[in-house]
């Protein structure tokens, strides 16, 4: 079995979320894979729309753009900054 290591953060926007990120990595050769969830929490109607439109699809699209922007970086030391991630 692989070794694991995890991280869990809290990010709260007043009036609109709290939300609970979990990273897990586990190793994969050279590299390793990383499981992300998010939990988000509602704290007002603007914070329901926000969950409402956090879908299972836009869910795949904002880590493919993640993951593209996370590996720009460790390959150049800098951020993506065109916006081409998204």
């Amino acid at each position: 079995m692989s070794r694991r290591d995890g991280v869990e953060m809290l990010k709260i926007v007043p009036g609109l979320t709290a939300c609970r990120l979990e990273i897990q990595l586990s190793e994969n050769g050279d590299g390793c894979f990383a499981d992300i969830t998010y939990s988000h929490t509602s704290m007002s109607s603007a914070g329901d729309e926000f969950v409402t439109t956090f879908t299972a699809d836009y869910y795949q699209r904002f880590m493919r753009a993640w993951e593209t922007e996370l590996n720009y970086f460790l390959k150049t030391g800098s951020r993506l900054t065109d916006g081409s991630a998204a």
